[in-house]
């Protein structure tokens, strides 16, 4: 019975690899056809569709997008700004949150999670919302305003909890206290170095709403020198939209209008692509989290 079981493993083995091999070309794919359709010509990709290789080889959509490229560094230098910022304000201040949530000590902590998690049911609506940044907190046309919106996500401060519960013994804490440490001293130098793999996948996650996130530029944003990436990418596709649709003598092809929206997810990915070889580490430990139990 041994033997069958050792006899076994290398083919075990060769099975998973395959399938995993399988997996990656499944999720490769559709992202070389895109790089492949951003590069081709907008009359190939409407006759002959989408293809591995480019046809027709051709800029002219990377070209419509960089006609102006101080807008588009900007707008990128916007973005990397927030992005960074906002995700590692966003990381302390949620798994201080979480911290505070699992300390038995705090008396209301069962009713504060509560609280938190009553806002994810029912909310005040837009108007007073957009009323309250703008008329109380005066934070349209500004950067902070980018920061601030999207710096909390309750489900990530729950999970955060259930973490610190789960991986942090509590005897732990307390022979840190015992030898003098305060609170803050213990969340910054116990707490937070054990919580890597949380916040490894919780940073991903918030770093990627903050790069994706158009609609609070929309919302309070009018200056051009605080426009973020997405923001502007979406201006650029609704005015070559609209430029599209109100052209009745000028042939649609004078504009990359389907190679174009390829060329901007090209662009608003990339550095998301760039980023996430360097947390995979942490990332996969992370998703992990509660699997295992005992």
């Amino acid at each position: 019975m041994e033997q069958n079981k050792l006899n076994a493993a290398p083919v075990f083995r060769a099975i998973s690899y395959i399938a995993i091999a399988i997996i990656a070309l499944v999720c490769v794919i559709p992202f070389i056809v895109l790089l492949s359709g951003s590069m081709s010509s907008e009359s190939v990709i409407l006759k002959s569709g989408y293809s591995l290789l480019p046809k027709d080889f051709s800029l002219d959509a990377y070209a419509f997008i960089f006609r102006y490229p101080q807008d588009v560094v900007s707008a990128y230098r916007v973005s990397l700004i927030v992005t960074v910022v906002g995700t590692v304000v966003s990381l302390f201040l949620s798994s201080m949150a979480a911290y505070v949530l699992y300390r038995k000590e705090v008396k209301y902590r069962n009713a504060l999670a509560f609280f938190l998690f009553f806002t994810t049911l029912f909310n005040g609506g837009l108007a007073p919302y957009y009323i309250m940044i703008t008329k109380y907190m005066h934070l349209k046309n500004t950067m902070l305003v980018l920061i601030l919106v999207p710096l909390f996500n309750v489900l990530y401060i729950l999970i955060l909890r259930s973490f610190i519960r789960s991986s942090i013994p509590e005897a732990l804490i307390e022979s840190a206290k015992i030898d003098g440490a305060g609170d803050f001293r213990i969340f910054v130098q116990l707490v937070l170095p054990l919580c890597k793999p949380a916040l490894a996948s919780i940073g991903m996650f918030t770093a990627l709403g903050y790069w994706n996130d158009w609609w609070t530029a929309l919302m309070f944003i009018d200056k051009a020198n605080l426009v973020p990436l997405q923001y502007l990418l979406y201006k650029m596709l609704s005015s070559i939209n609209l430029s599209s649709s109100m052209s009745q003598h000028v042939s649609n092809l004078d504009q990359p209008k389907e190679t174009f929206k390829l060329a901007l997810t090209v662009i608003a990915t990339g550095p998301i692509v760039i980023l996430f070889p360097f947390v995979q580490k942490y990332f996969v430990s992370g998703v992990t989290i509660g699997a295992v139990k005992g």
